[in-house]
């Protein structure tokens, strides 16, 4: 007998921790979600707006598109993801051009940025004595 109420308290605890731990998910994925929306809502805005400098259908598609891709929790916007990108694409190169792109990302050298031009434009000036 009390090895069935041994039992049937392992397996009342077990299921307490997995309400607790999806519970816990869930919460977690609704304030995902909240996020996505908000920052839906701004997308939209903007576009509205004309701030986006893009084309009203290009922004309202790509606002869709980002709001899809966090319901899938496909969407990372971390930094770190940006730099490695943009670490990765020094990979083109080679020697001692690769080193100055990879400097150059990581912050050396004069940055100018503009949404309006399109990007970021890095710029190191390398000095090599004449021969």
């Amino acid at each position: 007998m009390t090895s069935i109420r041994f039992a049937f308290r392992n397996l009342a605890l077990a299921a307490a921790a997995t309400l607790l731990c999806t519970s816990a998910a869930l919460a977690a994925n609704a304030s995902a979600m909240a996020d996505a929306q908000a920052r839906y809502r701004q997308d939209m805005a903007a576009c509205a707006s004309g701030q986006s400098n893009q084309d009203i259908a290009t922004c309202r598609r790509e606002a869709k598109n980002a709001l899809a891709e966090a319901r899938r929790g496909a969407l990372n916007s971390a930094p770190d993801q940006y730099q490695q990108n943009a670490l990765r694409r020094c990979d083109a190169h080679q020697g001692e051009d690769r080193i100055a792109c990879q400097a150059r990302i990581l912050g050396e050298g004069n940055v100018q940025s503009g949404v309006e031009a399109g990007g970021i434009l890095r710029k190191s000036v390398t000095v090599t004595p004449g021969q």
